[in-house]
């Protein structure tokens, strides 16, 4: 697996978000043995970059992870998020990136995973009760401590990037990027290549759908919170199906699979991206790291950037209302 730099941190270009392990999606919660057996897969195809986060479960996905690096933690990089859970007496479901809340929190994190230090430590979503000059300013006091490695922001817009990055250097952003979610291209990654800041992809494969293999809305269990989402809702899906499916015939080209593809072309924007796509099952990790080796050309590059656009937005209304934009 090649490798690059979020700034100072060296990760394996494609990583491994953990999140549909233990939560939101069908089957999440089902198969743990198969869940650890998908993330030693991922460590022995060269895969570093490990993505969790205290609310996903909540705290049961961190204690998964945990118990599937046990022992290979040197093979990991480790990277979780917080501020999505109150320890301070917040209101459920509201954003708290209070210093008290941090340290709680981090604790929290570092029991669950059974380690040290976590290796990129990110702000899930920007608290608009804290400026954020004084959360980065307690990450950069744990930093010191030695008990985070690097910091990082989620959803954040320019202007808080920013900000932050005054305070104390920012490794990545993390923010959804794929041929059906583009809007990081104009409104964050000029920032963020600017700073020298790098871009962690979350939800490259389009919720599944750009994989080709959900083709159904009843494929989904009730559970699952992609019936929530605009993009699977009625005409938006059947709209999508037909977008997915132009994926599909240029892999057809290449001899790959959609997820190839979508991940292939992920790569090629730039050297500073690298994306997570989630996965419990080692078959489709597998699958993953393959598009490290794919090379597109001008043309298929082209013409996956004329991809019909997608209908409808990336998330639901109270989601979307967490990102800065």
């Amino acid at each position: 697996m090649k490798h690059i730099n979020l700034r100072a941190l060296e990760v394996s270009r494609i990583g491994l978000g953990t999140m549909g392990m233990s939560t939101a999606y069908t089957g999440a919660g089902s198969d743990d043995a198969e869940s650890i057996r998908t993330i030693h897969r991922a460590l022995e195809l060269g895969v570093t970059l490990i993505d969790t986060a205290e609310v996903y479960g909540p705290f049961t996905n961190e204690t998964l992870v945990g118990q599937a690096i046990r022992g290979r933690r040197e093979e990991v990089v480790l990277a979780t998020k917080f501020g999505l859970i109150s320890h301070t007496g917040g209101d459920p479901g509201t954003p708290d990136s209070s210093p008290p809340n941090i340290r709680t929190a981090l604790e929290g994190s570092l029991g669950r995973l059974g380690v040290e230090h976590i290796d990129l430590y990110y702000q899930h979503r920007v608290d608009p009760k804290v400026p954020i000059e004084e959360t980065v300013g307690a990450l950069a006091e744990l930093v010191a401590e030695g008990k985070i490695r690097h910091i990082g922001l989620s959803e954040a817009g320019p202007d808080t990037i920013r900000r932050a990055n005054a305070v104390h250097p920012i490794t990545a952003l993390q923010s959804e990027y794929s041929l059906w979610t583009r809007d990081a291209e104009n409104w964050t990654l000029p920032v963020l290549r600017e700073l020298g800041v790098g871009f962690v992809a979350y939800s490259p494969l389009g919720r599944g759908m750009l994989t080709g293999k959900v083709r159904s809305i009843e494929d989904l269990a009730d559970s699952d919170f992609r019936r929530t989402n605009p993009r699977f809702k009625d005409e938006n899906f059947q709209h999508n199906l037909s977008s997915a499916d132009e994926v599909q015939s240029i892999a057809d080209e290449v001899g790959c699979t959609s997820a190839q593809i979508s991940l292939a072309w992920l790569l090629a924007q730039g050297g500073d991206i690298a994306p997570i796509p989630g996965t419990k099952r080692v078959s489709r990790v597998e699958e993953n790291a393959g598009a490290d080796d794919i090379e597109l050309s001008a043309e298929q590059l082209e013409r996956l950037d004329k991809l019909t656009p997608v209908a409808g937005d990336h998330h639901n209304e109270a989601q979307m209302r967490l990102i800065e934009r």
